[in-house]
């Protein structure tokens, strides 16, 4: 279980990284914090591409890059959306590549800013996810 203050830590890490994202179409900035087995934090901003389809969000920037360092299991995550009024929670294909490299216990946050957060974990935002029960 991630203490609060760890919580705390990650969010501001996406909160900061969330103004480094590339959004000029649709100006709806997203930063992302993943937090390692080992502590160690690795970051995503999500990148717009005038195809929308092309468009990566970034949470799943966060993950494809901590699996090129070598990482592919995580603790948590945060998600920080600056330009909108209340929580946003990750998209259907975030929320799928969440549940490959983190396990149902792993704790989600995201949010707006540090007062509009939903606190959560991994198995409530995909529930009956089949690969977990594989996992067990």
């Amino acid at each position: 279980m991630i203490n609060k203050e760890q919580m705390d830590k990650l969010f501001n890490e996406a909160s900061q990284i969330a103004h480094k994202a590339y959004a000029p179409y649709s100006n709806f900035r997203v930063g992302a914090a993943l937090l390692n087995e080992d502590n160690s934090i690795i970051t995503g901003v999500n990148v717009e591409n005038r195809s929308f389809g092309l468009t990566v969000c970034a949470e799943r920037n966060a993950i494809f890059s901590a699996v090129t360092k070598g990482n592919s299991r995580f603790k948590a995550i945060a998600i920080c959306t600056p330009d909108s009024a209340e929580p946003v929670g990750p998209c259907g294909a975030c929320r799928q590549v969440m549940g490959e490299f983190m396990p149902a216990e792993a704790q989600v946050i995201f949010g707006a800013n540090c007062s509009k957060q939903v606190n959560t974990t991994m198995g409530e935002l995909l529930p009956f996810d089949s690969l977990h029960e594989l996992r067990k």
